[in-house]
């Protein structure tokens, strides 16, 4: 099981040290992080998942929780499994099993549940927003469609992903098998550059 650990922030990274490489000015525990730093860096997002649920569960599982997470996925995901030192050949399969099983289910019934979410008022205007936010990114997938969306998927920047690549998807109408495969490509993609990041640029800074 995970032990609540202490971490050294680099710039704005939270990244788990060893003791031996760490004097007594580098450490600070992650709840005296400004509380806008967390809430705002998806580093500190898995900090605060790992340390909050890493007594109840073990590292792997807590690797699939987090790349099941909308905004964390896949990178969320392997940032947790090197903070937590799963081997990358393990941490692999696990986070894009968690980031694939949401996708076909948003793709085949987010229309549906934003239709029932729409004869109520409030629920209306979360779908809205939501709507909004999604589309508003639409552009490169719209226009390119297979690619745009590979692309939209692949390249790790914020607001981009599975989640929000299969909701642009569904509501442009894109073919589900189109959809699909542009998904699992974009997902390999992601996977190649966030593991070079968190094992490779990471683990050298470590």
């Amino acid at each position: 099981m995970i032990q609540r650990s202490k971490v050294f922030l680099h710039d704005k990274l939270a990244c788990p040290w060893r003791e031996d490489f760490m004097t007594d000015s580098d450490i600070i525990d992650i709840t005296g992080v400004d509380k806008r730093e967390r809430e705002t860096s998806m580093e500190s997002i898995v900090v605060w998942f790992t340390s909050t649920l890493g007594n109840y569960v073990s590292a792997e599982v807590m690797v699939f929780i987090i790349s099941l997470f909308p905004i964390l996925e896949l990178r969320g995901g392997l940032i947790a499994a090197w903070m937590l030192k799963v081997p990358l050949l393990k941490a692999i399969p696990i986070c894009i099993i968690g980031n694939i099983l949401p996708i076909p289910l948003i793709l085949l019934f987010i229309k549906k549940i934003f239709a029932w979410m729409r004869r109520f008022r409030f629920f209306a205007k979360i779908v809205e927003w939501l709507e909004q936010k999604a589309m508003g990114k639409k552009d490169q997938i719209e226009r390119y469609e297979f690619w745009g969306l590979v692309l939209f998927v692949g390249i790790p920047l914020p607001g981009t992903g599975a989640w929000t690549g299969s909701l642009i998807a569904a509501l442009l109408d894109i073919d589900f098998k189109k959809a699909i495969a542009a998904e699992l490509l974009g997902i390999v993609i992601a996977t190649f550059i966030v593991s070079v990041v968190s094992y490779g640029l990471l683990g050298s800074i470590v």
